[in-house]
């Protein structure tokens, strides 16, 4: 469906809707909750009371209806206030396959109760120790007996599983020595982690920052064949569809990152004074800050471009990939410029430099490594043979 594009005013309202927002969660509030490895429960409480997490819920089921343009916005703005969107981003992108392929009873039953908040659903369980970023050779497997699914397997790097009443889970339904196709016999679920967390066990994953990542165990968990999403075996393919609302989400919270890094780094370059002149004075200061502002706007550009083929309903996978690879290498190298500016200080926990530092690197890394982007981009969009 293709959304109704918003006007720059209303972007900019919506900017500025969140930033009022979160300056009621300063960084002392994300640097308490990184140093005792805590959630925030009261920010995604928050976003959620005001309506920024269901934006791409459309309006029947009790969500804005609005598009990836001003998700995208919402974000950016999160993480350039010094936050965490990792923490409710799930939410947004993981929306997509039921939207497009769930049934019309499956909508009804679970999207207006997300739109309030009554339920969660942050994890996406599809990574495996064994599979890492080859989806098709996941074990976990789903069983059809009657009118249930029996699911065994283990997941990895399920960020928020503690957080979320809810699971869109992939498992192999049919096994890959079967199938025709390798993409084949892949099968999405709606799995209700309350109702079968007696047979869920949650561990979790001690990393260099607070993402609430955690393995999970599933030992004959029990899904309502109801809850299948679209065909059976034809997961992989719904799996996909999202991802490309993935890459343009997380390429937001890297240019606010981005901005972030260099909002902070302009600031203490004019007001650090070192041998009777600010460093900002400095062309080894200036550089390396106006270099990385240069790279955050041309990657802002492309998530722009991304984000409106998307509510387009065009093909946009290229650019969702490049999106992400340019704004988390943007916000990584603004990420060093902020660090190199701010000196010793920067590791000093109080400046939140540090902080920010570690979250920005990830996602040089995940959802998927950006050497996989380059090969996407070689491969797809330069016709150059699959190199794996």
């Amino acid at each position: 469906m293709v959304k109704v594009k918003s006007t720059n005013d209303e972007i900019e309202l919506i900017r500025k809707s969140v930033r009022t927002l979160c300056s009621k969660f300063p960084e002392d509030y994300w640097a308490k909750l990184d140093k005792n490895n805590d959630y925030p429960s009261e920010f995604i409480q928050a976003l959620t009371d005001e309506g920024w997490l269901s934006v791409l819920i459309p309006e029947e089921y009790g969500g804005a209806g609005l598009g990836m343009v001003e998700a995208s916005a919402i974000l950016e703005e999160i993480n350039r206030s010094g936050g965490n969107a990792g923490a409710g981003h799930a939410q947004m992108y993981t929306m997509g396959a039921l939207l497009s392929h769930g049934s019309e009873e499956q909508k009804q039953r679970y999207l207006p109760k997300i739109a309030t908040g009554e339920l969660r659903l942050q994890a996406f369980g599809i990574t495996e120790p064994t599979a890492g970023s080859d989806t098709t050779s996941i074990t976990t497997t789903a069983v059809r007996k009657g009118d249930k699914y029996i699911v065994n397997g283990q997941k990895i790097w399920i960020s928020r599983s503690k957080y979320s009443d809810l699971m869109l889970l992939l498992a192999r339904t049919t096994p890959k020595d079967q199938v025709t196709k390798k993409t084949d016999g892949l099968s999405l679920f709606i799995l209700d982690m309350n109702d079968q967390k007696d047979n869920i066990t949650i561990r979790d994953i001690d990393t260099m920052i607070n993402h609430a990542t955690t393995e999970i165990f599933l030992e004959n968990v029990e899904i309502p064949a109801e809850n299948l999403i679209g065909v059976e075996g034809k997961g992989f393919g719904y799996v996909l569809s999202g991802m490309n609302a993935e890459r343009i989400l997380i390429a937001s919270e890297s240019i606010g990152d981005g901005y972030y890094f260099i909002d902070k780094a302009v600031q203490y370059a004019n007001e650090r004074v070192v041998f009777d002149r600010p460093i900002g004075k400095n062309q080894g200061i200036q550089f390396p800050i106006a270099q990385s502002y240069m790279d955050v706007e041309a990657a802002k550009l492309m998530r722009d471009k991304a984000a409106e083929m998307f509510d387009s309903g065009e093909k946009g996978g290229a650019e969702a990939n490049m999106a992400k690879y340019l704004a988390s290498n943007a916000a990584w190298k603004a990420a060093n410029a902020a660090m190199d500016t701010y000196g010793g200080y920067g590791f000093a926990t109080e400046y939140h430099i540090e902080r920010k530092f570690r979250e920005a690197r990830l996602f040089m890394i995940a959802p998927i490594s950006n050497n996989l982007v380059v090969s996407f981009v070689a491969q797809h969009v330069l016709g150059l043979p699959r190199s794996f």
